[in-house]
């Protein structure tokens, strides 16, 4: 398990506030449990494992797929039971164990009709088999309401008929007595009634003596007594005495049925707690829906490489505000290990802190993190934090004093795999030798390979993060103008603290903000505004930036729109052509289909008439029909007139002529021996035998 420092750093970094919102999505007591005992995991398989069922089940959600892990009752005492000998479970609490039996055989049935598609939650169900003799042991004693059943053993029947029988019986002669009384008028207004577990007549007071009976009470005005006829006073005595020969018989029963089950209290107790854990995977999986939470790739070195990152706590509010969130890009490995931030109070120094450490301290909890899968995390096997007042009255401790008492447990145990975060490190003592031990404890902690993130706003700190190798600045971005936090890291560069510009927008003297500028050494003031102009030119380049990242995506977009239209424009001609080829195809078809019948029919007319002429006639009137021998000698004579023939091998661009049908068109391809004529706006493949070159006649001027 990872070492936190101090004891309370998980609720430092507030992990204890994103654990308090898993409880809320848990259903049952058994998920509950599994979230106070939440630990931040080391081994990186088992880490990988749980963000992976988590995902698994984000997944179903998203999907809208139902999975059956309905049952949520908490079974602690049930399965207790089990193990005592002589141990009694009643109806209501064997049904428990039956809906219990039922979900789990629900839900590996639910495993093989997706087959492999969830494999690391299905692996939860290796060792988990169903057994129904638990349910079927239930169902021969207990009914649908709870109640065993009269059939449950041959004495139970036998008492329940004969119980039957008397209460039957009483009622007839409790009836008959009824009827009596209400004749001569003994009867009060309620008539009848139930005390001390026995039917009583309700009779007027003036006649308790006239009526037999036992005498059970009287109204509080004393005007009615309740007494019990003597007529039915045997028939209660052996309708009671039934009664508890029956809840013997009932308790023997589920004594025994109890002990049945006893046997499968293994098995029963495998079944609770996995519906437990799948009721705790679906509150972690309907938690990073709610904060866009992802699993980001893992790597066995220690390294920190978070893309569009929010601190959870912050997006969840921000999101019920309808507020922006700006996300956190931040890369920390073996190359560039501390990061500096500075900038401006209230600017957002330790939010971004935090939420590097709340997101670590979740993932190696098994928690999908908001940040974009394509992050890439390591597996830290300790986090140090210093952040507040971590003043000790009780210890005589200065803030000071404290702050260095930790300094010295982070120096004697920081190793490779440590990730530490430390809060305006040296504050409280004198700027410049806190500045000095601050500067010394960072070049210690970045020779003990440690990640980690510094917040300051000593300048001596961020001179040395350009210095010093493994250590780099980072800056919180303010706009000056607006005097407001940008809420932004950037890094590469260290940050102004702002302090003339927010002391000059919160309306302060000018003679005092003069005097204190006076007081300021120059080399300090000077760096100081040169981090301000540089910090500032940063911003307006990113604006700049963004403006011609959404020109490009504008571009791309219009791009893509234009080839989409050109792509269905260029597919919308090639269907036509090709519609337009099939029509002519099926019509030559259809013409020698026509001509082949036609054929035959000339042959049997030539066999069978002596007039051969006649036939010669018919066949030429039949096969070229007399318009279009004359349709085609107009068309030839109107081509002879337009064009003339051109001597020499076809090329493209020539005007060519068909010779059968005279058609004149514009040769745009060759193949071989076909090629693309284009008549008019339509292209047409033939053969190129057929066609002859020809060119336009100059026409000749008038006289």
């Amino acid at each position: 398990m990872m070492q936190l420092y101090p004891a309370h750093a998980a609720e430092a970094l507030e992990f204890n506030k994103v654990s308090q919102l898993l409880t809320y999505k848990c259903r049952t007591d058994a998920a509950r449990e599994r979230v106070e005992d939440m630990r931040f995991h080391t081994r990186i398989d088992y880490v990988e494992r749980e963000l992976m069922q988590t995902s698994e089940f984000k997944m179903i959600l998203q999907g809208g797929d139902y999975f059956p892990n309905d049952f949520t009752q908490n079974l602690h005492k049930e399965l207790k039971l089990l193990t005592i000998p002589g141990g009694v479970l009643v109806g209501e609490q064997l049904l428990s164990l039956q809906r219990l039996s039922t979900n789990i055989r629900d839900i590996l049935n639910w495993f093989k009709k997706h087959n492999d598609l969830f494999i690391h939650l299905r692996s939860l169900t290796e060792k988990i088999t169903y057994e129904k003799q638990i349910v079927e042991i239930i169902n021969d004693v207990i009914d649908e309401g709870g109640q065993v059943k009269d059939n449950a053993s041959k004495e139970l029947m036998q008492i329940r008929s004969e119980l039957s029988s008397r209460r039957q019986e009483l009622r007839r002669t409790f009836e008959g007595v009824l009827r009596k009384l209400n004749k001569q008028a003994y009867l009060a207004d309620t008539a009848e009634g139930f005390l001390n577990g026995r039917r009583v007549v309700a009779v007027l007071a003036e006649y308790k003596r006239i009526v037999k009976g036992i005498l059970h009470g009287e109204s509080d005005s004393q005007k009615t007594v309740f007494i019990e006829p003597e007529e039915t006073i045997e028939l209660n005595n052996d309708i009671a005495s039934l009664e508890r020969k029956e809840m013997r018989e009932v308790h023997r029963i589920l004594m025994q049925t109890t002990a049945n089950l006893a046997k499968h209290h293994p098995l029963l107790d495998a079944y609770y707690h996995l519906v437990g854990l799948f009721d705790f995977i679906r509150a972690k999986a309907l938690l990073a829906i709610d904060m866009n939470g992802s699993m980001p790739k893992l790597s066995t070195n220690a390294t920190v490489n978070l893309i569009k990152a929010y601190h959870p706590l912050l997006l969840l509010h921000n999101k019920n505000s309808e507020k922006p969130t700006i996300p956190l890009n931040i890369k920390l490995d073996r190359l560039q290990r501390i990061l500096i931030i500075s900038g401006p109070n209230a600017g957002g120094k330790t939010v971004s802190m935090k939420t590097v450490g709340l997101l670590q301290m979740m993932l190696q909890a098994g928690l999908l993190i908001p940040a974009s899968p394509d992050s890439e995390l390591g597996i830290f096997k300790q986090i140090m934090i210093q952040i507040g007042d971590t003043q000790s009255i009780e210890h005589e401790l200065s803030t000071y004093s404290a702050h260095l008492r930790d300094m010295k447990y982070f120096m004697e145990n920081a190793n490779g795999k440590t990730m530490f975060f430390i809060d305006e490190l040296g504050s409280g003592s004198d700027p410049n030798l806190g500045g000095a031990f601050a500067e010394a404890i960072v070049e210690e902690l970045a020779k003990k390979q440690a990640i980690g993130i510094v917040t300051t706003h000593y300048l001596n700190l961020k001179v040395m993060a350009g210095k010093v190798n493994g250590i780099m600045n980072g800056a919180m971005a303010f706009d000056e103008t607006k005097l407001e936090p940008l809420y932004k890291l950037t890094t590469g560069k260290p940050g102004s603290s702002y302090t003339f510009a927010i002391a000059q927008r919160s309306g302060l003297s000018p003679f005092i903000i003069e005097r204190a500028r006076q007081l300021t050494q120059r080399e300090h003031f000077r760096l100081d505004k040169m981090l301000l102009q540089t910090e500032q030119q940063s911003v307006q380049l990113s604006e700049k930036e963004n403006e011609l990242n959404k020109l490009l995506k504008e571009n791309i977009r219009l791009k893509k729109n234009y080839e989409e239209l050109t792509d269905k424009e260029t597919v919308k001609q090639q269907q036509e052509t090709l519609k337009l080829q099939n029509k002519i195809k099926k019509e030559e078809l259809d013409y020698l289909r026509d001509m082949e019948r036609k054929f035959k029919q000339i042959i049997q007319d030539w066999k069978k008439s002596t007039n051969k002429q006649e036939v010669i006639d018919s066949a030429e009137n039949i096969l070229f029909k007399k318009k279009q021998i004359t349709g085609n000698a107009a068309a030839a004579k109107k081509a002879d007139k337009n064009y003339e023939i051109v001597t020499g091998n076809p090329r493209i661009g020539d005007m060519v002529r068909n010779k059968n049908n005279h058609q004149v068109g514009k040769l745009v391809e060759l193949r071989d021996k076909r090629a693309i004529v284009q008549i008019g706006n339509l292209p047409f493949n033939v053969l190129l035998d057929d066609w002859i070159v020809v060119r336009k006649r100059e026409k000749k001027e008038p006289q």
